[in-house]
């Protein structure tokens, strides 16, 4: 991280807290008392055992629904979902092994009315999943394809994906397609922007695809703002983890707050391809509304490409939907 990029971070950290100071006293628009009865409805969460994941399936628990917790760490996704206080379960998922992504779509049967792909890292060191793709890359974005499309035939009403604020930060993120890995150029922050960006992209093209298909699920993409969660400890910078524990101090929302958004997408009638964020200063905190993407978040060129590489990569392809699922 360079000395201009913190100094343009930490003006907009400081005019977003002086910003948020001024207007913390309003009531939030739309919370988790907004959320319909979600009685009878089943949703995945993956990524759920903490932070955004976990406020995100409490909320959908409460409400009525039946969630699983799909998490790496069963250990860990068992204890949170003793906090949980409604229907949940737990099951094994992780995202950067493709064989444990088609052992969890396997093991699926019935309806699915909602998956929410939560789980990510953010900023980690260089890395390789099980399946030899860029850590950020193959977790955040190529683990998430592959399960959506494995679940497609079972899922009734929406897929809501997580991006971030990074898809459009400094330094024009794009999708590097002649070096997906990053080898040899490998920086943290571009590999995380990269797999952001990829779900944005992602979220278009399956939109694109089931419409084409007569479904009437939607794809929706939604992202927290900033959010103070574990997700920032892990950055493999020791300089931006002190930057992002002032951060979380001074400005981040909590868990709760950001997960609003995920769940704003997951139950609100949005349009497919909607991108929900915080309706605040550089959408960082704020009520959930619909957000700005950049331009190459939004070319649908650069989509259709993207999904192309991605059947290959992951040997995972767009389902033949029945009418069960069209209906």
């Amino acid at each position: 991280m360079s000395d201009a990029y913190i100094v343009n971070v930490a003006y907009i950290v400081i005019s977003v807290y002086i910003g948020g100071m001024a207007t913390n006293t309003h009531s939030q628009p739309w919370n988790t008392t907004d959320i319909p009865d979600q009685t009878g409805r089943t949703a995945v969460v993956t990524g759920a055992n903490s932070g955004l994941g976990l406020a995100t399936a409490t909320a959908l628990a409460t409400a009525g629904a039946h969630v699983v917790l799909a998490v790496r760490d069963t250990e860990r996704g068992e204890a949170a979902a003793a906090t949980v206080n409604g229907s949940v379960e737990v099951r094994r998922l992780d995202l950067a092994d493709l064989a444990s992504v088609r052992e969890f779509a396997a093991g699926w049967h019935g309806d699915l009315d909602v998956l929410i792909n939560n789980a990510g890292v953010m900023n980690v060191p260089e890395g390789r999943t099980k399946d030899g793709f860029e850590t950020q890359f193959g977790t955040n974005y190529l683990g998430h394809f592959a399960l959506t499309n494995l679940l497609l035939p079972h899922i009734t009403d929406r897929v809501v994906s997580l991006s971030s604020t990074a898809h459009k930060s400094p330094g024009s993120p794009r999708i590097h397609f002649d070096n997906l890995d990053l080898t040899g150029e490998y920086d943290p922050m571009t590999a995380y922007s990269q797999s952001k960006l990829a779900m944005l992209l992602f979220t278009l093209e399956l939109q694109r695809r089931l419409t084409a298909a007569g479904s009437p699920v939607r794809a929706l993409a939604a992202h927290p703002g900033w959010a103070a969660t574990n997700l920032q400890g892990n950055d493999a910078s020791t300089l931006r983890r002190l930057f992002f524990r002032l951060g979380n101090k001074l400005i981040a929302q909590d868990g709760q707050a950001g997960a609003l958004n995920s769940l704003y997408a997951a139950v609100q009638d949005l349009p497919g391809a909607s991108y929900v964020g915080p309706d605040g200063m550089f959408e960082m905190r704020g009520a959930p509304a619909l957000a700005g993407r950049s331009a190459t978040a939004s070319d649908p060129a650069t989509a259709r490409r993207l999904w192309t590489i991605s059947e290959e990569l992951t040997g995972v392809t767009f389902p033949q939907l029945t009418a069960a699922v069209r209906s």
